[in-house]
């Protein structure tokens, strides 16, 4: 009889329900059992696992590191799927191993480099994968430097924090005053350069910004399952323009995505996304886990969680090519349950949830669009 999989996923998206879904509906039938940990007790995440447990707060890394290996070996996990604290967790590769319990994870080296955006655009430029034009500001001056330049050359400036992931503090830039025209409909990205100026001026901590040319459409994730070996196991493009989603196979995106996830050791699942200068695409970002749509590729009959736990198993499942590519489509959002609203009064570590057994799997006519983040055919 083969073992059930303990499936560890710490503190992630909420969007991760969908990946959570598709591990238990494997195409090799096998038991899946999923533990949960997360910092807000109304996580979704944490009401559709099968046991679920608030972290505790204020860890350093290192002290995050410990919490984690006494989860697996008390909880007996197979598999872990780390987002927070992920360059200090692939340190320890080997003591995870040692407590019977693989990361789903890449290198460390690979960490290393992808956790700021402007050292990872000096790597992947040195192995011809193209990138726009960037400048890194820690001061006032510097930014101001870098937006006139990129005026200059006619292109829209922009910036993010050098260290992020999800689009968190993108702002584009504006030179038009404030004025009551911004107070009116929705908040808006654009940013007036002369607050920038003075925020920085004022800044008391440390400032790490990369500027670049705003990047229009269409925008390109490109969803990579990459093994030990580094060699692809799976590359699939999630093509976004306005509310419109598809798929692509060309190689316009999957070359470049695939110099980035195997020359980089982004062992397991990653994501290199993509948006247009000009005429040409372009690298945007690099994510070193897997992207919260990962389980759109769904549409186009592919299991990507469950091949990726595979992998980090031991059990190789070889090249794995989508039989089709599904239709365009739109992603709407939709209730999902939640856990009790308190929690029981005990020490962060032991204070678990007991959830009601997950929903019957929906039928095969359903599946599909509910995986997909309730994605709907255009």
């Amino acid at each position: 009889m083969v073992s059930r999989v303990r499936v560890w996923l710490n503190r992630t998206y909420a969007e991760n329900v969908f990946f959570m879904d598709q591990l238990r509906r494997n195409p090799s039938d096998r038991a899946v059992e999923i533990h949960a940990t997360h910092g807000d007790p109304d996580s979704p995440v944490l009401a559709a696992a099968d046991t679920a447990a608030l972290e505790p707060e204020g860890l350093s890394p290192a002290g995050y590191v410990e919490y984690a290996l006494d989860q697996c070996a008390r909880r007996g996990i197979d598999v872990f799927v780390p987002r927070l604290h992920q360059a200090a967790i692939v340190a320890h590769r080997a003591d995870f191993a040692a407590a019977g319990t693989a990361l789903l994870a890449p290198t460390p080296e690979a960490v290393a480099v992808f956790e700021d955006k402007v050292t990872a655009y000096e790597a992947v430029r040195s192995v011809g994968v193209p990138v726009p034009p960037w400048f890194r500001a820690r001061t006032a001056d510097e930014l101001i430097a870098a937006v006139e330049e990129l005026e200059g050359a006619g292109y829209r400036p922009c910036f993010k924090p050098a260290s992020g992931a999800g689009g968190v503090g993108f702002r584009m830039i504006t030179r038009s005053p404030f004025s009551l025209a911004h107070l009116s409909g929705f908040p808006s990205p654009y940013v007036q350069l002369d607050l920038v100026v003075a925020a920085l001026r004022e800044a008391e901590e440390p400032v790490n910004l990369l500027v670049m040319p705003r990047l229009e459409q269409p925008e390109v994730s490109v969803d990579c399952l990459t093994g030990p070996d580094n060699r692809t196991r799976l590359m699939v493009g999630r093509t976004k323009n306005g509310r419109r989603r598809g798929f692509t196979l060309d190689e316009r995106w999957l070359a470049p995505a695939r110099l980035v996830a195997e020359g980089f050791g982004l062992h397991y699942l990653s994501n290199v996304q993509f948006r247009m200068l000009g005429d040409r695409p372009v690298l945007l970002d690099v994510n070193t886990r897997a992207a919260g749509g990962l389980h759109q590729l769904s549409l186009c009959g592919v299991n990507a969680p469950w091949a990726a736990v595979q992998l980090a198993l031991g059990e190789d499942p070889g090249t794995v090519e989508p039989p089709f590519l599904g239709q365009d489509y739109a992603v709407v959002s939709g209730p999902r349950p939640l856990g009790p609203t308190t929690l029981p009064d005990l020490a962060p570590e032991e204070a678990e949830l007991r959830l009601p057994a997950p929903a019957a799997p929906l039928t095969a006519s359903t599946a599909a669009s509910a995986e997909a983040g309730a994605a709907l055919p255009l």
